[in-house]
């Protein structure tokens, strides 16, 4: 044991000078990345070379920081996923901000375990989630919780739900009910809630997707009879999921009256929130959420139209007690002590999955801060009215249709032509879509509506500009009519 002590290792450097310089070489490559993003392609198609440099065998001997810092900037750095870019807008995912970057790297200096404990980053998450109950009406006593995403946001709530709501189900399984414990919300809800009724146990066919209106909305007769049938027939209904923001069009379900469905019968209500939470923040679309704060849980992202760096989501829960119950569990090596680091009061690593958690909370904090919730409020608004532009640009336009309505952030359309079937509409938008991301030129993702392929724009990025989505409609016409002109 002597001999392997001889000569003790680190992994800090032997100078530190040395990898200083190189951190500032990585961070001012970093900012200028960032602030000449506008003149890069949206997305570029990794090369084969580039994939066969990250298939190689296990590295066993050192290599120096810069050299692998090269090899990152060749092979990696060019080929992400593009959403920095202010022409992105495919699926619903958020751009980031340089504060958010700096966020990053000082919580990983930090390198800390906001499991809890008696340190500053469990105040900082409790302040992040005050704010956050401030801002969606929730009362002071709930709780909250930083997640990686909207859908472990979802399957936290749930887990709560289902606990709160079948009590002895948490110690002696389901199948000592004897009988179905069924999950409801509307054919729109995000696939994650389906994830999670899995994970749960319930069973995916305990989901009851019900049938949306014309407006994307959930039909609240629909959902009533849905109830009173699942109670004759024995099963036992526990929880509503209204959704804030469908990932398809962004529609906002009536979540006021889904809020007294829930009070008639007893059932726990939570709010799918993922990006159209974030509505709230705007004096504008405030309304358009009401009932919202009568949630018992709320699930939503910080990384989608806060702009926050991935990853980080919210989980709010009305009832503490209910949160404890899920995820507390005693064990001797987490006991609180009469003194030193254990004594302190915030434990989230009791309130979730996960025990170990990475700082999530500083980037967040950070930002909030450093610009201030009145500007994402005017962000908000913002990307509320490029979308309702686009729309106009699409209305306007003989070879374009929207295929939904425009509630939010959220518009979806293709491209038309005299003489084509439904199914060559289809293929055809399809092209148009690849043609768009591979050229570089705008990533929207695609999406099908009441059965049609069409272009879905989800805006969330705080970069892009009013002739962005110019473009966009040029490009897509551009290409549309390259794709039809007979030869």
């Amino acid at each position: 044991m002597t001999d392997k002590l001889a000569h003790e290792e680190t992994l800090d450097p032997a100078n530190w000078s040395e990898v200083r310089s190189m951190g500032h070489r990585m961070m001012d490559d970093v900012m200028n990345d960032l602030s000449s993003i506008r003149s890069r392609p949206v997305w570029k198609r990794i090369p084969d070379a580039a994939k066969a440099s990250l298939n190689i065998p296990v590295p066993r001997e050192p290599q120096s920081l810069e050299s692998v810092y090269d090899e990152f900037r060749k092979n990696v750095e060019p080929y992400a996923l593009g959403n920095r870019h202010p022409s992105f807008w495919g699926w619903v995912i958020g751009s980031g901000t340089p504060t958010g970057v700096l966020g990053d790297m000082l919580a990983s200096a930090m390198n800390t375990n906001a499991s809890g404990f008696e340190q500053s980053s469990a105040y900082v998450e409790a302040q992040v989630i005050n704010w956050f109950k401030s801002l969606m009406g929730f009362p002071e006593e709930a709780t909250g919780l930083l997640v990686s995403s909207g859908s472990a946001g979802n399957l936290t709530s749930l887990t709560v739900a289902r606990d709160a709501m079948l009590p002895d189900a948490l110690n002696d399984g389901l199948f000592s009910l004897g009988k179905r414990a069924c999950v409801y919300a509307s054919d729109e809800v995000h696939n994650s809630v389906d994830k999670a009724v899995g994970v749960l146990g319930l069973g995916r066919s305990s989901l009851r997707r019900i049938a949306t209106k014309d407006d994307f909305t959930i039909d609240v007769d629909a959902l009533r009879a849905a109830i009173e049938k699942d109670k004759r027939e024995g099963a036992i209904p526990i929880c509503v999921v209204g959704t804030a923001g469908t990932v398809a069009t962004g529609a906002i379900d009536d979540l006021s009256s889904l809020a007294d469905i829930c009070q008639e019968n007893g059932l726990w209500y939570h709010v799918d929130g993922a990006f159209g939470a974030i509505a709230a923040l705007s004096d504008e679309l405030r309304p358009r959420l009401k009932g919202i704060e009568r949630a018992d849980s709320l699930a939503f992202d910080l990384h989608k139209w806060l702009y926050v760096n991935f990853d980080a989501g919210c989980v709010l829960v009305r009832r503490p007690d209910a949160q404890l119950h899920s995820f507390s569990i005693p064990a001797s090596y987490l006991s609180t002590l009469h003194g030193g680091i254990a004594t302190g009061p915030l434990r989230y690593g009791e309130m979730g999955v996960d025990l170990s958690r990475g700082f999530r909370a500083l980037k967040a904090w950070l930002s909030f801060k450093t610009y201030g919730f009145d500007k994402y409020a005017r962000l908000v608004d913002q990307n509320v009215a490029q979308a309702q532009f686009l729309a106009e640009l699409v209305e306007a336009h003989d070879n374009l249709e929207l295929v939904a309505p425009v509630p939010l952030n959220v518009v979806c359309f293709r491209y038309v032509a005299k003489n084509l079937s439904d199914s060559a509409l289809d293929e055809l938008n399809e092209r148009i879509l690849v043609r768009l991301q591979e050229d570089g030129l705008a990533v929207p993702s695609g999406v099908r509506i009441r059965g049609k392929l069409a272009l879905r724009v989800a805006n969330v990025n705080h970069r892009s500009r009013r002739e962005d989505f110019a473009a966009l409609v040029e490009n897509t016409v551009r290409l549309g009519q390259e794709m039809t002109k007979k030869p």
